[in-house]
C-alpha cells in the first residue's frame, strides 16, 4: 500500500466513522473497485486509533465528566443493589439520590455497550465472512439508506442525551450492534435510534459520538491482540502514520461538521447517498 492510498483510506475511515453512511462499507468497497490492496491487520488498528483519538479530542470535556460522574455514582448503586437483595430492609434508607445527569450518561453509554459487544462474540465469523462479499455490502449500504430515510419522515423529539432512560439506551445498543455487518452504519442505526427515541438529531449523534468511544476500543484492542499473535507489522511505519492522521484529521473535522449540520438538516441525504453508492457498487460488481 503506498502514502497515497493510505491517506486516501484514511480520510475515508475518519470520515464514515462518524457520518452516517459506514466505514466498514467504504473501507470494503473502496479498495474493491480501485484494485488496491486489502487493509492489514496493522493498518485497520491504527486507522480505529485515529477515530477514536477524534472522538477524544472534540469530547474529552464530556467523557472526564462523565467518569468523574459515574464513580461518584458507584456507592449510591451499590447501595441500591444491596437493598434490593435484602428484602428485610427495604429501600427506605439505602435509596440512593437520583442520578446526576452525567452520571446517568455515562451508566446509558455502559449499558448501550453491551449488546454490541455480545453480537460481536456470539457471530463474529458470520459478521466477518460478509467483509469478504463486495455485494453484501453494496446491499447491507443500501438499507441503511432505508433506515435513514425511514427515521426522517417520523416525529423528531427536542430532549438531550442526559434525558435517556436506561432501557432506552439499551435499545440504542441493539441498533449499534447490528451495526456490525458491513454496510449498516454504526453513527446511522445510533443516530437514528436516538431520534425516533425522542433526541433532538444534534443530541443523538451527540451521544452516538461518546458511544462510539467504548467500541472503538475494543475493537482497537481485539485487533492489537490479534496483531500481536500474527507475529507482527504487516505495513511500513510512514505508511500507518499517513493512514493514522489522515483518520485523525478527517475524523475530528467530520465530528464538528456533522454536529453543525443536524442541528438544521436532517438525514435524507445521506440516505440517498447510500443508495448511490450501493447501487453503483452492485452495477460494478455485476459487471465484472
Amino acid at each position: 500500500m503506498s502514502i497515497l492510498q493510505a491517506i486516501v483510506l484514511g480520510i475515508v475511515q475518519g470520515a464514515t466513522e462518524f457520518v452516517p453512511v459506514s466505514s466498514s462499507a467504504h473501507l470494503v468497497l473502496v479498495p474493491w473497485a480501485f484494485g488496491w490492496p486489502n487493509l492489514g491487520l496493522a493498518f485497520d488498528t491504527v486507522l480505529h486509533v485515529g477515530t477514536l483519538l477524534a472522538v477524544v479530542a472534540v469530547f474529552w470535556r464530556d467523557l472526564l465528566a462523565m467518569a468523574s460522574a459515574w464513580l461518584a455514582s458507584l456507592p449510591g448503586v451499590f447501595a441500591l443493589v444491596r437493598s434490593l437483595l435484602d428484602r428485610s430492609d427495604g429501600l427506605d434508607a439505602k435509596t440512593p439520590s437520583a442520578l446526576t445527569p452525567m452520571a446517568r450518561l455515562a451508566w446509558c453509554i455502559l449499558l448501550a455497550t453491551i449488546p454490541a459487544g455480545l453480537m460481536g462474540l456470539l457471530w463474529e465469523d458470520q459478521f466477518e465472512a460478509l467483509f469478504s462479499s463486495p455485494l453484501w455490502v453494496a446491499v447491507f449500504l443500501l438499507v441503511t439508506g432505508v433506515w435513514l430515510f425511514a427515521v426522517e419522515r417520523q416525529a423528531h423529539g427536542a430532549r438531550e442525551a442526559e434525558n435517556l432512560s436506561l432501557r432506552q439506551a439499551l435499545l440504542i445498543g441493539f441498533a449499534q450492534g447490528c451495526s456490525i455487518a458491513p454496510g449498516i452504519s454504526r453513527s446511522g442505526a445510533t443516530i437514528g435510534a436516538g431520534s425516533l427515541l425522542g433526541l433532538r438529531r444534534d443530541a443523538a449523534a451527540r451521544f452516538s459520538f461518546l458511544l462510539s468511544t467504548p467500541i472503538i476500543l475494543a475493537a482497537g484492542l481485539l485487533q492489537a491482540r490479534r496483531l500481536l499473535e500474527a507475529g507482527g507489522l504487516d505495513a511500513g511505519f510512514w505508511t500507518m502514520l499517513a493512514g493514522f492522521l489522515a483518520a485523525f484529521v478527517s475524523g475530528l473535522l467530520c465530528i464538528r461538521w456533522l454536529l453543525t449540520l443536524l442541528r438544521r438538516h436532517g438525514l435524507t441525504a445521506f440516505a440517498v447517498y447510500c443508495w448511490v453508492v450501493g447501487l453503483l457498487s452492485i452495477a460494478l460488481y455485476a459487471a465484472r
